[in-house]
């Protein structure tokens, strides 16, 4: 289809409580910036049930119009009334680009949608900009294993679309909320719907880890050693108040749980302040930590790429490093 605007879309997705994810709000700040380059609004879409706490934040971060279809059927993600619903809205306004998080949903949400309206998705997005000679977005992401990083555009459909990481962009400053509410009365027959949720599993047992949302991780990796070298790893994040992260080589050796790992193959992360013991820095580490604030690197290889990008560095090991620095957090906070 062709665009009927220069409009960026975010679709903000929402919790059963209605209040927005955070990935939603997090692609505000992009979005802001990519609209003002293609020349149009930057457009919030709000799809749920009694939304109204995430059509409130999106507007107080930025968005210059809020569309919102709120109903019954929205309350939890099927991906045929949410692809419905989607679709019908991208073909009534017709944006020329949609970002949306690449949460679970997401990346269920996102290839439906591009395949019906037949256009393009680029996924896993970690970097985003629009190429200042064509208008079209350039969209980043990891290939080839997480080797090198590919920019791909989309130069002959409409809407470009691209599902990108939670926590790769920081949330913006909370404005004044001035976005134009667009309510949109869209509902999805049940006929239409071919899964119904018959009960939501909080957690199957495993660990709940939030890396996403943790101001402060502390990560460990192959120079560990084994699940016993997390103690120390353990130790210095309690005494921060962090949480444990971990890079692949650490969890594939199934020294600590998956929902720990940090990476292009686990969760990409922005904390205030990241530490990294005992991980080299292998590029696809780095694409999963590399938005971090502050990062520190502690490594008994000088060589180590982690210390091309960490902002302090001790090199040392880890096993000797770590305890005196739980110390002395301990004697600084009492």
């Amino acid at each position: 289809m062709e665009a009927k605007t220069k409009d960026l879309w975010v679709f903000v997705e929402t919790n059963e409580d209605g209040t927005a994810k955070n990935v939603g709000i997090e692609l505000l700040t992009p979005g802001k910036m990519m609209a003002g380059k293609q020349g149009g609004a930057l457009v919030a879409v709000v799809i749920g049930c009694g939304a109204d706490e995430a059509v409130k934040a999106a507007s107080e971060h930025g968005a210059d119009k809020v569309i919102v279809v709120d109903g019954p059927e929205y309350k939890h993600y099927t991906t045929d009334a949410y692809a419905i619903a989607l679709c019908t809205l991208v073909e009534k306004y017709g944006p020329t680009s949609m970002l949306i998080g690449a949460t679970n949903n997401g990346r269920d949400l996102g290839p439906r949608v591009s395949c019906r309206l037949h256009t393009g998705l680029t996924a896993d997005c970690t970097a985003l900009d629009i190429d200042d000679e064509t208008g079209n977005v350039a969209w980043t992401r990891p290939a080839f294993g997480g080797n090198l990083m590919a920019t791909i555009i989309c130069p002959n459909h409409r809407p470009q679309i691209g599902t990108v990481r939670p926590g790769v962009f920081k949330k913006g400053d909370v404005v004044e909320a001035k976005a134009e509410i667009v309510k949109e009365d869209l509902h999805v027959a049940d006929s239409d719907i071919r899964t119904q949720v018959l009960e939501i599993i909080k957690d199957l047992g495993g660990e709940n880890v939030d890396l996403e949302g943790a101001e402060i991780i502390v990560s460990g990796g192959r120079g560990v050693g084994g699940p016993e070298g997390f103690e120390p790893i353990k130790a210095l994040a309690d005494a921060l108040g962090a949480t444990v992260g971990a890079s692949r080589a650490a969890v594939d050796a199934g020294w600590i749980a998956h929902a720990h790992q940090v990476g292009q193959t686990g969760k990409t992360v922005g904390p205030k302040l990241y530490i990294a013991c005992g991980i080299s820095g292998a590029i696809q580490h780095l694409a999963g930590m590399s938005g971090s604030d502050v990062i520190v690197a502690i490594n008994k290889d000088p060589d180590a790429p982690i210390f091309d990008v960490a902002d302090y560095g001790v090199v040392g090991n880890l096993f000797e490093v770590l305890p005196v620095l739980v110390d002395e957090i301990k004697k600084v906070r009492g």
